[in-house]
């Protein structure tokens, strides 16, 4: 647009409406880091670090001291761990998503 191209064409290329154009401009003149990217932090987790120490120590424990009957930890039991200490409650497949990057 400053160097004159018209804002409808500008929005055609991109993709989108003039009144962005106008706001990214606005924004871009007002400071450096007015358009920088702001990443979102994503949810809350569900269990905090503590938690998380505490159900290390729980699995360390071994499965069978939880009531199954050899040491297998699976993530439909892990997640059983979960819900009885914690009360909260965990697809298998996001406990175990959440034992890799989390618990490691």
């Amino acid at each position: 647009m400053d160097q004159g191209e018209s804002p409808t064409t500008i929005a055609r290329v991109l993709g989108v409406a003039r009144p962005s154009l106008y706001r990214w401009r606005k924004a871009a003149r007002s400071g450096p880091d007015a358009l920088a990217a702001k990443p979102h932090p994503g949810p809350t987790p569900r269990l905090d670090d503590a938690q998380l120490t505490r159900l290390e120590d729980l699995l360390l424990d071994g499965a069978t001291a939880h009531g199954w009957p050899n040491e297998l930890w699976t993530a439909k039991r892990v997640a059983e761990v979960i819900r009885r200490h914690f009360h909260v409650s965990f697809h298998p497949e996001h406990v175990r998503k959440m034992l890799k990057g989390r618990l490691h």
